[in-house]
């Protein structure tokens, strides 16, 4: 009988062992989590941004992607806003932008009218430091009667 009792003695003695690491794991993982939730109490609250106007939300910038992606987008962009769309491009994507408008208009919404072209040109930093000027271009597209 002794060693029956020795035996279901053994296992209660092992348990209260690996207890111990496991509340002291616990402990010193509450202390890790302590200075992190006052990192972030500290953090200053960001400030909410200005709401965006409706031109805003209606302007496509075109790049160097292929001439259907700005289609979408700006088919994607005339049903969130059907008042006007803004086409917007500098530098060689400029030419591309004024495709984009011509096949919207032409092939895909035959109701867009084109309100205003507007060029101008943007002073940009190069990676050498210096200032170089880019010509850009904005085409509003409205729907027309």
């Amino acid at each position: 009988m002794s060693k029956e009792s020795d035996s279901a003695e053994t296992p209660k003695a092992e348990e209260t062992k690996t207890e111990k690491p496991k509340t002291e794991a616990k402990a010193e993982k509450a202390k890790a989590e302590k200075p992190k939730a006052e990192k972030a109490a500290k953090k200053p609250e960001k400030k909410p941004e200005p709401a965006k106007s409706r031109r805003d939300e209606s302007v496509v910038f075109v790049g160097s992607k292929p001439l259907m992606s700005y289609i979408t987008a700006c088919v994607t962009q005339l049903n969130r806003n059907p008042e006007e769309l803004v086409i917007k491009a500098r530098g060689r994507a400029i030419s591309r932008a004024v495709d984009v408008a011509e096949v919207l208009r032409n092939r895909f919404m035959t109701d867009l009218v084109v309100r205003n072209i507007d060029i101008s040109t943007e002073q940009v930093k190069t990676a050498e430091g210096n200032v170089a000027n880019v010509s850009a271009m904005e085409i509003t597209l409205v729907r027309g009667t």
